[in-house]
Formats: C-alpha cells, sequence, structure tokens
C-alpha cells in the first residue's frame, strides 16, 4: 500500500484540516518507512492471536510515529471505545477508560471513517467532550491527539490514536502514514477475528463431539445394563441378583428397602464398595421418589456420599425403594440421567420379580395354612392325601412335633402371620390361621430353645411386644395342643405378661385352669372356695364375687376397693357384710387362703375361656 498523502481534519486552534501542502519525503526516510510497512504488514499475516496482533500494530506503529504513546481501541459490545493495546509511557486507568463511540475524537473518526487530528484536546470545541475522559485527559497530560479508523467490510470497528504530551500540529505524512497502519491493522484485525472464530467454532466441535461420544458411550453402557437385567429375569433371578449386577455396572452400592424403610437386599461393588444407606436424608428421598414417580436424589450431612432412590411399584401399589450409593471424590460427580434411568428401569424389573415372588409365596403360604387346618380339625393322624402334600411342599409331617401360638396386643394375626410363614419356609414347618390365632407347626429337640427363638425372631421383626405359648403334640393330636397353648396364652396375658416365648410346661401351677381335661379338678376347688357366692350372684344378679376379687387385689383397703368399683364405702361395707353371711364364716380372720386361689381361678378361667 502507498503513502499517499491524505487530508486528515483539524484545526490549530479547535479541529483544524490539515492543509493541502504536503512535504516531499527524503528518499531514505521513505524507503525506511515503506520497508517498515512491508515487515509490519508481513509479521501480521504471520499472527495468529487477536491481542498478539493488536499489541504488534501499536509497537510498529509506536516506533515510526515517534510520538509519546500510541494505542488502539474498539467498540465494544456495549457501544462504547475503549483501548485494547498499548506502546509508551501511559497510566493504566487512562488505557481502563471507555468513552461512548459518538464522543470525543475518536466519535469524529469513526462518523467519518477518516484521519482527525487536535493540536490541543482539552481546548478543542468541534468536538464532544466526555466528562469522565477528559479528568483523565488531564490527569494525563495529554495534549495533542491524532486518529485514524480501522474499517472492516466498510465498518468503522475501532481506531488507532498518536498522542503527545505537548501542543503540536500533525504533519500530512504522519496521518498517511498511520493511516497505512490502520489499514494493514485492519486486515489483520479481521483475520484475527476469523482466525479466533474459526478456532472457537472448532473448540465447540470438539466439545459436541466428545460428547457426542461420551453419550454413546453411556448410552451403550446402558442398553447392556438393560440387556443384562433382561437376561436375569429370563434366567429366573432373584432380586438379589439384580442388585449385584446394578452394583457391578453402576460402581457404589445398591440396596432394596422394603415398604417401611427396612434394608432386604444390600450389594456392594467390588471396586467401590458403599456403606448402606441411612438417616433422615434418604427417608426425605424414598418419601420424594414414592410421591414423584422419580428417581429422587440426597447427600449424607457431610456430602460425602450421594444417594439415588426410586421408587418400586406395581400400578398404584409401592412394593419398596430401590437406593443407589456412591462415594463422591476421585471424579465422580452427580449422577447423570442415563444412570438415573436406568435405575428406574431396574425397579420395573424388581417390581415384576416381587411380584412373582410374592404370588408364588402366598400361594405356598395359603397351601400352607390350609393343609394346616386340616391337621387342626381333623381327628389325630395323618392321611395318606395329607402325608403326600406335606411331602411335596419338602415336609415331613410325622415330625411336625410343636404347636406354637403368637399373639401381641399391637399387631394384628394376619401381621403376625406374615412373619411366621418366612419361619415355616425356613425349618420345614407350616403356618396358618386357626380359630383367629396365628399358628406355626414345627418339628423341635427342645421345645423351649426353640419358643424362644421364634420369640426373639418374631420381636425383631415386629418392633413390639408378642407373647409366643407352645405346645408338644402328642400323638399327631395337633387340635389338643393348639387348645392348650391357646388357653395358656389367655392365662399369660391375664398374669400381666405381654413379652415372652413360653412353653405351657412352666405354667404347669395354672394346668387346671387352661387344660379341659382338668376341668372337674377346677371345677371342684372353684365350687368348693366360692361357689356359694357364684350361686348368689346368678340368682339375685349380684356382683359378690367381683367385689370381694377387687377387695383383695387392693390389698383390703376399703377405700381404694370403693373407688375403683365406682361405689360409695358404705356400699361397700355392706357387700363385704353379705359377703360374709353367703359364706357363714368370718373370712376376715386371715385364713382366706383358699378363699384368694379360688377367686383368681375363677378369674383366670373366664379369661382363658373368653374368645380371643
Amino acid at each position: 500500500m502507498g503513502l499517499s498523502p491524505t487530508r486528515p481534519q483539524g484545526d490549530d486552534t479547535v479541529v483544524s484540516e490539515l492543509g493541502t501542502e504536503t512535504e516531499t519525503f527524503s528518499l531514505v526516510r521513505r524507503q525506511r518507512e515503506l520497508a517498515s510497512l512491508y515487515a509490519t504488514a508481513k509479521s501480521l499475516t504471520a499472527l495468529g492471536e487477536l491481542d498478539e496482533v493488536l499489541r504488534s500494530i501499536v509497537h510498529h506503529a509506536h516506533e515510526l510515529i515517534g510520538t509519546d504513546f500510541t494505542y488502539l481501541s474498539l467498540v465494544g459490545a456495549d457501544g462504547r471505545l475503549s483501548a485494547r493495546a498499548s506502546e509508551g509511557t501511559v497510566s493504566a486507568s487512562f488505557l481502563a477508560a471507555g468513552i461512548p463511540a459518538g464522543a470525543g475524537l475518536g466519535g469524529k473518526v469513526l462518523a467519518s471513517r477518516s484521519p482527525h487530528w487536535v493540536s490541543n484536546y482539552a481546548a478543542a470545541t468541534l468536538i464532544e467532550h466526555d466528562p469522565e475522559f477528559d479528568r483523565l485527559v488531564a490527569a494525563e497530560e495529554l495534549v495533542a491527539l491524532l486518529g485514524v479508523p480501522l474499517v472492516i467490510r466498510g465498518e468503522a470497528v475501532g481506531a488507532l490514536f498518536a498522542a503527545d504530551r505537548s501542543e503540536r500540529s500533525f504533519q500530512a505524512d504522519e496521518a498517511a502514514l498511520l493511516s497505512a497502519f490502520a489499514d494493514h491493522a485492519a486486515v489483520a484485525l479481521d483475520n484475527a477475528r476469523l482466525y479466533e472464530a474459526s478456532r472457537t467454532a472448532l473448540r465447540e466441535l470438539r466439545v459436541a463431539y466428545g460428547r457426542i461420544e461420551q453419550h454413546m458411550a453411556v448410552m451403550q453402557r446402558a442398553q447392556e445394563i438393560h440387556e443384562a437385567l433382561t437376561g436375569v429375569v429370563l434366567e429366573g433371578g432373584a432380586p438379589e441378583d439384580v442388585a449385584q449386577l446394578l452394583a457391578d455396572r453402576l460402581g457404589g452400592s445398591v440396596t432394596l428397602l422394603d415398604r417401611s424403610g427396612a434394608v432386604l437386599v444390600h450389594r456392594d461393588s467390588a471396586s467401590s464398595p458403599c456403606r448402606a444407606p441411612g438417616g433422615a436424608g434418604l427417608a426425605d428421598a424414598v418419601e420424594e421418589a414414592c410421591r414423584t414417580g422419580r428417581c429422587a436424589v440426597s447427600a449424607d450431612a457431610d456430602g460425602t456420599t450421594v444417594h439415588s432412590v426410586a421408587s418400586v411399584q406395581a400400578g398404584d401399589h409401592r412394593l419398596g425403594a430401590l437406593a443407589w450409593s456412591r462415594t463422591t471424590g476421585a471424579g465422580d460427580g452427580a449422577p447423570d440421567d442415563t444412570d438415573l434411568r436406568t435405575l428406574e428401569r431396574a425397579t420395573h424389573i424388581l417390581g415384576l420379580l416381587t411380584l412373582k415372588e410374592r404370588a408364588v409365596a402366598e400361594a405356598g403360604e395359603r397351601l400352607s395354612g390350609e393343609l394346616l387346618t386340616e391337621l387342626m380339625t381333623g381327628s389325630p393322624g395323618i392321611s395318606p392325601a395329607q402325608r403326600a402334600r406335606a411331602r411335596s411342599r419338602g415336609i415331613d409331617p410325622d415330625r411336625l412335633d410343636l404347636v406354637l401360638v403368637a399373639d401381641s396386643p399391637a399387631v394384628s394375626s394376619a401381621g403376625l402371620l406374615r412373619h411366621l410363614h418366612d419361619i415355616a419356609r425356613d425349618c420345614s414347618g407350616l403356618a396358618g390361621e386357626h380359630l383367629g390365632r396365628a399358628t406355626l407347626i414345627l418339628h423341635s429337640t427342645e421345645d423351649d430353645r426353640t419358643v424362644e427363638d421364634v420369640h426373639r425372631r418374631l420381636r425383631r421383626a415386629l418392633g413390639a411386644p408378642v407373647i409366643v405359648v407352645g405346645e408338644r403334640v402328642p400323638r399327631h393330636d395337633w387340635s389338643r395342643a393348639f387348645s392348650l397353648a391357646g388357653r395358656c396364652a389367655a392365662v399369660v396375658r391375664a398374669l400381666d405378661h405381654t413379652d415372652l416365648g413360653t412353653t405351657t410346661g412352666r405354667y404347669a401351677l395354672y394346668a387346671m385352669v387352661f387344660d379341659p381335661d382338668r376341668v372337674h379338678e377346677l371345677d371342684r376347688f372353684v365350687s368348693g372356695s366360692i361357689g356359694p357366692l357364684l350361686d348368689y350372684d346368678r340368682r339375685r344378679g349380684t356382683e359378690l364375687v367381683e367385689t370381694l376379687d377387687t377387695y383383695y387385689e387392693h390389698r383390703a383397703n376399703v377405700a381404694a376397693t370403693a373407688r375403683a368399683l365406682y361405689v360409695h364405702v358404705n356400699t361397700l361395707v355392706k357387700r363385704l357384710d353379705r359377703v360374709a353371711s353367703v359364706l357363714g364364716l368370718d373370712w376376715r380372720d386371715g385364713n382366706d387362703l383358699e378363699l384368694r386361689l379360688g377367686l383368681r381361678l375363677h378369674r383366670l378361667r373366664t379369661l382363658a375361656n373368653t374368645p380371643s
């Protein structure tokens, strides 16, 4: 590009137009400037980074123009003209400043797309001053300023400035030289921008391609897991197999919870095991997953473990939850959507397996209950058909020699029965509900220990008090054993025992109460002790037996007994006098042991004979 003189607009006092006169360049100076421009253009074409290009432009311009400082400004996205590169002594605050693209000398340069200069910036009146920039001009002691435009495809995108700290006029050759630099700068700037855009596009393309590859890998892994899960179902696998497969493929640990939140299955990955989930955070995640039907994610209080939870459902029935736990760190972040969807798919398979297992278990429990009822209701002994049905279930009926009855004030018979079925499966026994009672028949070599073990297992499963009473079966007479165990359980409750496992033998003292074969002995004792009172109450509709029993229960305290019976003390005294007249003896003289035992046995017999 030649150095034909341009005509910058300017005024020695305001904005002076460059005169038409041009000085004759010396041959040596012209050759030096042309050589410098050629070298600059060549070096600019070799650069790629935008900031590097801008610094090189300003550096070469400063060397040739020789002003106090030179700087290049570009119009930003905010519409302000801001310095991007400088050479010479200039403060950082001046370079950091920005002015509206229509203000100052830069505004005239951008608007006209031609060179302009002022010999004294502060005194110039034909430019629009920016107060903030004027303060920086004064602080920097900037006086003379020459600006030339940077034009790319017809658009002025910035300006190149040369500044001095003393008043002076700029010559046509200086404006021409700076304009030539600006033309080169515009081309280099455009190339740098295109280069930067291409590099950005390439980076974005590489990132997008990487994400596609990553997504394809994740999808492939998800497909492999899904196929493996399907294979587990087709091969007759159990929930434990599903949990182990997920733990091995996803890492961390997988836990299957029941409806109450208790752990049913816990499996660890061999490479990155993680403790079983627990705490309020997990409970909240389980609740959210069940409410929304989508995966919920929670973290431990210390943030070291992340739990992802999906609800296991069959239609509208919630069967439990599936929790996947991973320890954070070592590059592990939050679980991605694909892994969460894999977890949700696994819950569908677990739902099917759970329903299948439940259907098989319910069918087995139904058959178990039916067979138990047949053995209980039939005459002592086993029919060939019953024997065959029992053996088809892997049960030897000849070894079913202990009957247990379970009862709990906190859990229904059906609730107890679910756990008794589990115990029956483990010990080749039968469980069912007979006459409203949860009942278990099994083989035992040590009855006391067996009953205690069953009680302990039920107590742990229920988390509530439970009574378990066992009775040995003589000669396949399961019905009698059931009757004794059930009546003994009622006596145990009447004695205010609420949580124990025992055999009827431990309560032999009360055998007259719960053993039907000894009912005549009980009748004779009760008649001999309190028979007259019982007859009197039946004939007169009175409550002398209850009154005397309550009197002894409150240790012969008249006031306490009256309060318990909700009667006046005088009424109570009259009743006690009536007791003495009916019995025909002075029962207050202290020889009342037989009377007390008679009352106690009568009450126990009443409770034992009351249906549950």
